[in-house]
């Protein structure tokens, strides 16, 4: 039986419009840097860059899941599937004058990593990863991310029907 549920990322702690580039590169520093997930299958799909000097950003994916011999299952047009993991990758770029975004470094936000616990009570409601984005050198945060870097929790059903009202959580009775 498939239910539906939202997967809200909260990232702080950007890293900046420029970054430095790989000292073997063709590029000595990224500039116009952004940061976006990114549609399974699909690279070129973004979903709302968002500047790298912004205070925070957040993201909405709209998933299904459902219960296997392997625990739940978590699907849709931002999860990831690859090698029996499943995970969603937040993508950073530059942007040119003409709007182009080009990758140069990914981060995989590790979904089978969510304690099992949380996973089951956002089930049918709203799962919430909360991470900063700035790695330990300065730079976008990059590789395999898993707890403690990121914090995962469920939030009630109603407050993921409801959302923000006004910048705040909705609250309830």
């Amino acid at each position: 039986m498939m239910a539906g549920m939202r997967i809200r990322i909260d990232a702080v702690d950007l890293p900046g419009l420029t970054c430095p580039a790989p000292v073997d590169g063709k590029v000595r520093e990224y500039r116009n840097v952004h940061v976006a997930v990114q549609r399974r299958d699909r690279p070129a799909e973004l979903l709302a860059p968002q500047p790298g000097d912004a205070r925070s950003a957040t993201w909405t994916l709209e998933c299904t899941t459902s219960v296997s011999p392997a625990g739940i299952e978590v699907k849709g047009p931002y999860v990831q599937d690859r090698l029996g993991h499943r995970f969603i990758y937040l993508s950073w770029g530059t942007v040119d004058d003409s709007g182009t975004f080009t990758m140069f470094r990914r981060a995989k936000l590790m979904l089978d990593a969510v304690p099992a616990d949380v996973l089951t009570a956002a089930r049918d409601g709203l799962l919430v990863g909360r991470l900063g984005l700035t790695d330990a050198q300065g730079g976008p945060l990059c590789a395999r991310v898993q707890p403690p870097h990121i914090t995962w929790t469920a939030e009630h059903p109603l407050v993921a029907r409801l959302g923000r009202l006004d910048g705040h959580e909705a609250f309830l009775p």
